[in-house]
């Protein structure tokens, strides 16, 4: 006779990691959290590109846009019309590219020796560690700089900032990390520590590369202190310096009207936002092609297992 009982059915049940995890309180929290901070960081950039194409007198009577009613394209065309605005961005450039390249060449060097058993290791890297808290002072430093001849010169903005000594330990920490397997195996096929770098380290640390040469990108763009210390010929200065100038020409014209006469709209705060957007454009064109690596790369060689 057939057994027609029912089986009860099987009670499986679901491992924690494997559940759909549901939004929680916590996590509207946190998503409130980091909504209000990325509003605090769009809304006054968002705010400077309207203050920077609308009249003087429509942010004057509103100084928190959220629209602009009337577009003004003569600030803009005051800074260009500037007759040493392009040498200000052909040297900014020029410092930018060449300075990105040169301090990544120090950094990736320096942080690659510090990874070997070099006899004073530890006496070099404490040396070096040693000049991210101490100097010898402003007045020691252009006496060397004017003694060796960059004075006047877009070098001052490059040789003497080689290696940021921060961004140099997290490279030679993320060196360290990767297996010293790959090392011995290339070393037994006959390559060298230069072909090491070059064929093996190099490729596998793209992202923390591209991160920080981003990094230096964008301290190289914004320099001027070098070139408000060692430049005198202003065709030789940086674009934040060229900028600064504007500035101060346009609150120097404002100031010079006659009594009664009403300020142009092209001068004021609108200057100063439009100079503001002028220098930040670049870099922000140039982070959607690094992004990838810069989100990959943040991070890495911070934590040392």
């Amino acid at each position: 006779m057939a057994d027609t009982t029912q089986k009860a059915p099987l009670d499986i049940k679901v491992p924690k990691k494997n559940r759909i995890r549901r939004f929680s309180v916590g996590d509207g929290i946190l998503l409130l959290i980091m909504s209000l901070l990325s509003l605090s960081v769009i809304l006054p950039f968002y705010n400077a590109v309207l203050v920077s194409l609308v009249p003087q007198a429509v942010y004057v009577r509103s100084p928190l846009l959220l629209w602009p009613k009337e577009v003004l394209w003569d600030n803009y065309r005051f800074i260009f019309d500037f007759r040493l605005i392009w040498h200000g961005i052909g040297n900014s450039i020029f410092i930018t590219l060449v300075g990105t390249f040169y301090s990544m060449l120090l950094t990736v060097l320096c942080a690659y020796a510090l990874t070997k058993n070099i006899p004073g290791r530890r006496a070099i890297r404490f040396l070096i560690v040693f000049t991210m808290y101490f100097s010898g002072g402003i007045i020691p430093y252009f006496l060397i700089i004017n003694g060796i001849g960059l004075t006047n010169s877009l070098w001052s903005m490059i040789l003497p900032t080689g290696i940021n000594v921060f961004y140099m330990l997290i490279v030679s920490n993320f060196f360290t990390g990767i297996p010293p397997s790959l090392e011995e195996s290339a070393k037994i096929d006959g390559a060298g520590d230069f072909t090491i770098l070059i064929r093996i380290i190099l490729p596998l640390s793209l992202p923390i590369l591209a991160t920080f040469a981003l990094y230096y990108a964008v301290d190289k763009w914004n320099e001027w202190w070098h070139g408000l210390l060692f430049i005198r010929k202003v065709e030789k200065q940086p674009l934040q310096l060229i900028l600064r100038q504007i500035i101060q020409d346009a609150q120097f014209l404002s100031q010079q009207l006659l009594p009664g006469q009403e300020k142009p709209d092209v001068y004021g705060d609108s200057i100063k936002m439009a100079a503001v957007v002028v220098t930040m454009f670049p870099i922000m064109m140039l982070y959607p092609f690094l992004q990838r690596y810069f989100l990959s790369g943040l991070t890495l060689g911070a934590v040392k297992e």
